[in-house]
């Protein structure tokens, strides 16, 4: 009987995963096309964790970034391929990979607490500004449109703070609430 609902339990935990890698594609699609696109993805890959947790949550932003990469349409404006990732704002995407492994090492540590979870979710967002910055800092380097780290962090970071910052808001209520329903 255990073994039964153990194994009921992993089956519920993967078909949430993948769902979770279909939102944040959908979210990712929903776009207002800039430098660096504003998209409602940040709010998906947090509510994301928020809701499945940071194993499960960080699975399902690594299944996304490798649909993407294997070619299938996911990331925003439709993009797909290594291209996408290796382009000017590939940096961000990979890092929210980071952004997921980072929330995981903090909750497995902290444990699940709020106040645990809000700076899991800063930090994260904060380590994946770091590394989509550097990332679009080098890919222009020694060009003609090259861009300082100060540039780049004033036309890709400046601008979403305070979208990005509600955005984490309502995946942390959200999630909270779906997780309560759905478990």
């Amino acid at each position: 009987m255990k073994e039964n609902v153990s194994s009921a339990l992993k089956t519920k935990m993967m078909v949430m995963t993948a769902l979770m890698a279909v939102i944040i594609t959908i979210c990712s699609w929903i776009s207002i096309p800039l430098v660096v696109p504003f998209t409602l993805q940040t709010f998906a890959i947090f509510f994301a964790l928020v809701f499945l947790g940071g194993t499960y949550g960080t699975i399902s932003i690594t299944v996304y970034i490798l649909l993407g990469i294997i070619g299938v349409p996911v990331f925003s404006g439709f993009k797909s391929g290594i291209a996408a990732i290796t382009g000017p704002t590939g940096g961000y995407i990979v890092g929210f990979v980071f952004s997921g492994l980072l929330f995981l090492l903090l909750t497995k540590v902290f444990g699940e607490k709020k106040v645990v979870i809000i700076v899991a979710m800063v930090l994260g967002l904060l380590l994946c500004y770091l590394i989509g910055t550097l990332w679009f800092v080098h890919v222009y380097a020694g060009t003609e449109n090259a861009k300082s780290f100060g540039t780049v962090l004033n036309i890709c970071v400046i601008p979403f703070i305070i979208p990005d910052a509600c955005k984490m808001a309502l995946a942390y209520i959200m999630g909270g609430l779906v997780k309560k329903a759905v478990r």
